[in-house]
């Protein structure tokens, strides 16, 4: 009689749980059962909505060094997992199973066809031709652990499955039934807090202007340390953008620290002026322009015509002020709004679809050469369940590729001697 297949659970059928169920399984010389347990109603769901629908699938640069700056966690351990599994290998992946992937001039890469179900169409049907069996709406409570007999996990409507290895990737470990199966074995976690998010500030001047961006600025806040340099989207609640989601995620622990509530200087040239230079161009303003009024010519191409009038007008410059008759005191005034105005963040919001949260199991405890748990032998991580999160771009979707990978080769490696 042939002997029973292994079987393999995987919690979580996002995008890191299928890639891993699917690794497993195109990994494995013997037929193994292969079940991915969801609990929610839906599989994929981040892969559907990321990207405004389109799916960031990844990012164009391959080097594994260069990629790995990319990630305010887990920068230098991911180093290795990169070499195993890179960017070009994701890329090739997905094309030899029918979707194509094109960069965009940022770097992102999207499917061809602009659309999301694309690759959830292609993920969900291969793990169909693989024979992976898909539970929705089966939350896992916890894992038990049986010497020589492997793992019973506890779903949460009671019922036990068996299993032989067990590879977790509930995603960020923001609520507690992300963090049940973690916690049943007592695994360590880094504490959870959130990500690329934006800033909230209560000016209504800014909402005024929601809809303005500023390819180039630089963003500090001193206090926390904080330095950062890119485009800036002005909104109605506050300020967004590349600049701003990626303060937010290198500084993610020192401002949940503070509450998200701090001083953030703006300078609006994005270091490309000095207070000297800036003053020598209000001079030559004056001497070949002093006709013009101050508030609707701005004299600096990288700040668009109406936040350049806000500008003035916060310098608490009059609107009918000419360039000819701007006093010393007001130069000096513009100067400080230009190259560092000062604004309140009173809170966050979340960055449309995008919820990574910083945190997760503590890297220390994981084996990076196979996802396996140093501490629970058998139990594997992939995911954003780990802590390791990345900057916009393709990069956190990269990570879950990669560990899921990786976890699901091991998982088949070890199962079969």
């Amino acid at each position: 009689m042939p002997s029973q297949a292994s079987r393999v659970v995987v919690v979580g059928g996002g995008a890191a749980g299928f890639f891993g169920a699917i690794a497993c399984a195109e990994s494995s010389r013997d037929q193994l059962e292969i079940t991915i347990l969801e609990g929610s109603s839906e599989v994929l769901q981040k892969v559907r909505i990321s990207g405004g629908g389109r799916c960031n699938v990844t990012h164009d640069q391959d080097d594994p060094r260069i990629f790995s700056q990319f990630y305010p966690r887990g920068s230098s351990a991911l180093i290795g997992p990169l070499h195993r599994w890179r960017q070009s290998d994701t890329v090739a992946w997905f094309s030899a199973h029918g979707v194509d992937l094109t960069a965009e001039s940022d770097g992102r890469m999207f499917p061809v066809t602009n659309r999301s179900s694309t690759v959830v169409d292609c993920l969900q049907q291969t793990a169909s031709n693989l024979g992976i069996t898909v539970t929705t709406g089966m939350g896992v409570r916890g894992i038990g652990i049986h010497s020589g007999e492997g793992f019973k996990i506890t779903t949460r409507d009671k019922g036990e499955l068996s299993a032989d290895a067990v590879l977790i990737a509930t995603g960020g470990v923001r609520n507690n039934l992300a963090r049940a199966p973690v916690d049943s074995i007592q695994h360590a976690l880094e504490p959870p807090v959130p990500s690329l998010f934006t800033f909230r500030i209560d000016d209504p001047e800014l909402v005024d202007l929601a809809g303005i961006s500023v390819a180039s600025a630089t963003m500090r806040v001193p206090e926390r340390g904080l330095t950062v340099n890119g485009p800036v989207l002005i909104t109605h609640w506050g300020l967004s953008g590349p600049a701003v989601l990626r303060m937010s995620a290198w500084g993610a622990r020192e401002l949940e620290a503070c509450g998200y509530c701090f001083e953030l200087q703006v300078d609006w040239s994005g270091g490309s002026e000095s207070e000297a230079s800036l003053r020598s161009k209000f001079s030559h303003q004056r001497q070949s322009h002093g006709a013009r009024r101050v508030n609707n010519s701005s004299i600096l191409s990288v700040v668009p015509r109406r936040l350049w009038g806000r500008l003035v007008r916060m310098a608490g410059i009059p609107e009918d002020i000419l360039w000819s008759g701007l006093s010393k005191a007001q130069i000096t005034a513009l100067c400080r709004f230009v190259l560092g105005e000062t604004m309140q963040v009173d809170g966050k919001s979340m960055n449309k679809e995008e919820f990574v949260t910083c945190g997760g199991v503590a890297l220390q405890d994981v084996d990076l050469t196979t996802m396996e748990s140093r501490r629970v032998p058998g139990i594997y991580f992939a995911g954003e369940v780990l802590d390791i999160d990345g900057l916009t771009g393709g990069f956190n979707f990269q990570s879950a590729w990669t560990t899921g990978r990786i976890a699901g080769a091991s998982i088949a490696a070890g199962l079969q001697g």
